[in-house]
This record gives structure tokens, C-alpha cells and sequence, in this order.
């Protein structure tokens, strides 16, 4: 299956430093994703590189235009990670689809097939978090 890996990247005005972590988190979640047979998507991985040619103040209007146009070409989607307005339009593109939502990359079918996916609240049992966000005054 090709699998969309749906997760905060920009969430609560994220500095370099995070936007870092929760990208890093998305890529190992996409490499276990691939060694389970699958080929894995990653939205953020989609966009950088043509905002990055347009220039960073057209970030808003490619960034969730390109990823939710490739969730309508995905299979599935494991949601990881905390709050985040874009991941959750990405899973609520599968669910309006009809398509499976995995919250535990262990509910995902290991030999590409389609599983029943576990339900939002087991999301918080994800292994890709990002590094926690510092405070300024540690």
C-alpha cells in the first residue's frame, strides 16, 4: 500500500528546531512503514522542495495544497504524532474516503494488505514523537 504519514510539522508556530524533530519523526516513521512493505508518503517531504524553488512566503499556498493531493492518491494513512490542524485535514481526506486511518504503526499489515486500523485513542501509543519543545527558560 502507499501509505501517507500524517503528523505535525508547523504545529504551535514551531521554530527550525522542531519543524526539524517532527520531520525527522515523520521520515522514521516512513522507513518502518517501507520495511513493512509498503511505500510510504510524506507530504511535507512533497512540498519543501517547490517552496523552496517559489520562495518561503508561498509556503500556505502550496504546502497543504500538495499534501492533500497526494492523501487522494494514498491507500492509507498512519497519523502520528501531537495536535496538528493540517494532519488531521490529511486523515480526514482517508476517512471521507473510506480508507484505513492507523493510529500504531504495529496495526498497519505488515505484507501490504489492508487491516482494520485501531482507534483514535490509541494514538497516543506512537514511537515517532519529536523532540518536546524547550522552554526558553531551561
Amino acid at each position: 500500500m502507499w501509505i501517507m504519514v500524517a503528523g505535525p510539522y508547523t504545529s504551535g508556530g514551531a521554530g527550525p528546531a522542531l519543524r526539524a524533530a517532527n520531520l525527522d519523526a515523520m521520515n522514521r516513521a516512513a522507513l518502518a512503514l517501507f520495511e513493512r512493505g509498503h511505500v510510504p508518503i510524506i507530504g511535507v517531504n512533497m512540498a519543501l522542495p517547490v517552496i523552496a524553488v517559489a520562495g518561503p512566503d508561498q509556503f500556505d499556498r502550496l504546502m497543504m495544497p500538495i499534501s492533500l493531493a497526494l492523501a487522494e492518491r494514498c491507500d492509507a494513512c498512519l497519523r502520528i504524532g501531537g495536535a496538528s490542524r493540517g494532519a488531521d485535514d490529511e486523515v480526514s481526506r482517508f476517512h471521507a474516503a473510506g480508507k484505513p486511518v492507523y493510529f500504531r504503526l504495529e496495526d498497519v499489515p505488515a505484507d501490504g494488505s489492508t487491516a482494520s486500523p485501531t482507534s483514535a485513542a490509541n494514538a497516543a501509543s506512537t514511537t515517532f514523537s519529536p523532540i518536546p519543545q524547550r522552554n526558553a527558560s531551561s
